[in-house]
């Protein structure tokens, strides 16, 4: 069961976040999130740490007609998350096995400072340019 501080979290990422990614044509239900490019689909999860406080958002891409799993399952183009694909990149991260920036609302106590840790996360997801998630496992 969620956290108040987490429910507040998720709040804060659904008013200042997902609209921006809407606009950008993604799709899905929260935290997992995809579009559909020319020959491509991007994908986006927001991971919540499990003992509370921080989340980190993964990136990954797959081919336009989902994904296999390695024990044969299919994941159709509407269902395939992050999380189906092996090679996910952390935003922030350096490099493909950087463990990525950790947004923290330890310390947030009213919706403003959740606000705050949505938006220092928006600002790295480079919503304006429709190729930079697989320009990431170039």
């Amino acid at each position: 069961m969620a956290t108040t501080e987490r429910k507040m979290m998720e709040n804060a990422i659904k008013q200042e976040v997902i609209p921006i990614l809407r606009e950008q044509g993604f799709k899905g239900s929260f935290p997992h999130l995809r579009t559909v490019n020319e020959t491509n689909i991007d994908l986006i999860t927001f991971q919540f740490n499990k003992w509370g406080g921080s989340f980190v958002i993964e990136l990954a891409t797959c081919p336009k007609e989902g994904t296999t799993m390695y024990f044969g399952e299919k994941i159709p183009p509407t269902k395939v998350t992050a999380h189906h694909i092996n090679e996910r990149f952390r935003l922030g991260a350096k490099f493909l096995e950087d463990d990525g920036i950790w947004f923290s609302y330890e310390d947030a106590l009213t919706d403003e400072d959740y606000a705050k840790v949505a938006q220092s996360a928006l600002k790295l997801l480079k919503t304006s340019d429709a190729a930079w998630i697989k320009s990431l496992f170039q």
